[in-house]
């Protein structure tokens, strides 16, 4: 993994490899996830190494464009003030161009435990993409 660039924003091919940049005002640390051609299995996961104004980026080498991805990011959790960063929870790119594989919905994929005392004020360790 490289510095890359904080701009443009998503993941962008440039012919010898992709540019990974995502805005947040508040994380701690970002992963990106990479995962083989199927979406079942995690190949890699990647510390994005670089933060420029608010903008996490990273630049992996030779990777491909149509590479499955997500992120798992770092920071407070603090919902009551609008921080719910949970980095058991893969996330989706805001600025993806296109989604592919089906979404079986569990209660993994909650930030919170459903149920809990604290309703969605709780934090859910589970994995939502083992």
């Amino acid at each position: 993994m490289e510095a890359g660039q904080s701009y443009p924003l998503g993941a962008n091919y440039d012919d010898k490899g992709v540019n990974f940049a995502l805005f947040s005002a508040c994380a701690e640390r970002v992963e990106l996830c990479l995962f083989d051609p199927t979406g079942q299995h995690e190949i890699a996961r990647l510390e994005l190494p670089e933060y420029t104004h608010e903008v996490w980026h990273g630049y992996v080498p030779d990777l491909q464009p149509g590479a499955l991805y997500g992120y798992r990011v770092y920071g407070p959790y603090d919902p009551e003030n609008g921080h719910r960063f949970n980095p058991h929870k893969l996330l989706l790119d805001p600025y993806a161009r296109a989604l592919t594989g089906e979404l079986n919905w569990n209660a993994a994929h909650f930030g919170y435990e459903l149920g809990h005392d604290d309703l969605d004020l709780s934090f859910d360790t589970r994995d939502s993409a083992p």
